[in-house]
């Protein structure tokens, strides 16, 4: 698939609260909580235009039961994608507009993704400094399956930094 990374847009945010009515429709109780996360969560951050939803549940396993539903409403089914305990859903075909990853509430994951965004939108000069590496890689690479792997590290690191100030920030 080819990188696509747009400026900030507000109607990001709408998009989500869209989609999130429309699945609290589809998995009513199962569903505790809906999370904006990942770059369309961010101000000023450049994106992807794909927006990241995290809904937690109580029992994810009971999410499997849903997936011919959300295959029937034009959704991939694309299970745990390489992260225990996730259940990924994507909306839009080529034109991927939604990213639904479902996690039970005591998934690790969510702490990560939740702190990252926070992190973020916290503090601007990081954001521009995302922002400009994603449009270096964006320049050189492409398709997101070389872009995606490339800025795996320094997420990674920015994951770490984020972790940090968490930690330094819940001790006051």
């Amino acid at each position: 698939m080819k990188v696509r990374l747009s400026d900030f847009k507000e109607s990001w945010g709408e998009m989500f609260e869209k989609e999130a009515q429309f699945l609290k429709t589809i998995f009513g109780d199962e569903v505790i909580k809906f999370e904006h996360f990942g770059s369309t969560a961010v101000p000023g951050l450049k994106s992807k235009p794909v927006i990241d939803m995290m809904c937690i549940v109580k029992d994810i396993k009971k999410i499997d039961s849903f997936n011919d539903k959300m295959h029937t409403l034009g959704y991939d089914v694309a299970g745990e994608w390489g992260i225990e305990g996730r259940r990924l859903f994507r909306k839009g075909g080529e034109n991927r507009t939604h990213h639904i990853h479902f996690y039970q509430l005591d998934n690790p994951q969510i702490k990560r993704h939740l702190i990252f965004r926070d992190y973020l939108q916290s503090h601007p000069t990081e954001v521009d400094r995302y922002s400009n590496f994603k449009e270096e890689l964006a320049q050189r690479f492409d398709s997101t399956s070389d872009y995606s792997p490339a800025k795996k590290e320094f997420v990674k690191e920015m994951e770490m930094q984020a972790l940090h100030w968490f930690e330094k920030y819940q001790q006051h």
